[in-house]
């Protein structure tokens, strides 16, 4: 039901979201891989023996991937819509897993541009926009298809989210604690 729902979605079917959970332990199944994947990667920082900058990251990490559903849920108290908060949660929980393929076809699009005469810079900072782009709209989308909100309060609710979780994930690396990110030894 769920891959079929975010298929659903990521076409623009409004009915798509119908296919998540509304309830608890939805929520929770969706929103644990979100937590696991940054503390996995802070353990991995940490083992290197960065364990202050291990923290910082999962901190941040989790701050970011809290603050969508908390802001879902006062968004939809402000409008009157507190009852379809949950399902709309779930189904952003796991749009994260709509990234995936997205990355794949924006490679591929970055391949496709560069053969038409773009350099692999501007070729990949298209895609990159276009990647970008399209997974704001499919968030948006799903805001109004789950709240059952207008064009411009989804619009709303997209621009204070995303500020707030790239603020969160991206501030305390931006003044210097915790110092650079590291980077991962290749295999």
């Amino acid at each position: 039901m769920i891959a079929r729902g975010l298929w659903r979605l990521a076409k623009g079917e409004r009915a798509g979201i119908l296919d998540f959970g509304a309830g608890l332990e939805n929520f929770s199944a969706s929103i644990a891989p979100l937590i696991a994947f940054p503390l996995v990667g802070a353990a991995v920082v940490a083992m290197q023996g960065a364990w202050q900058l291990g923290l910082i990251s999962f901190l941040s990490r989790l701050a970011g991937v809290l603050v969508l559903p908390v802001l879902t849920f006062e968004f939809a108290r402000l409008f009157g819509r507190e009852h379809l908060w949950l399902r709309t949660a779930t189904a952003l929980n796991w749009s994260f897993w709509v990234m995936p393929p997205m990355l794949v076809l924006a490679a591929i699009a970055s391949v496709g541009l560069e053969a038409v005469g773009l350099s692999e810079l501007g070729a990949a900072r298209v895609a990159l926009c276009i990647m970008v782009g399209y997974l704001l709209w499919f968030r948006w989308f799903t805001l109004r298809a789950g709240l059952g909100l207008g064009v411009w309060q989804a619009l709303l609710v997209v621009a204070v989210s995303t500020a707030a979780i790239v603020g969160l994930m991206t501030l305390p690396f931006m003044f210097g604690v915790g110092g650079p990110l590291p980077v991962l030894p290749s295999s």
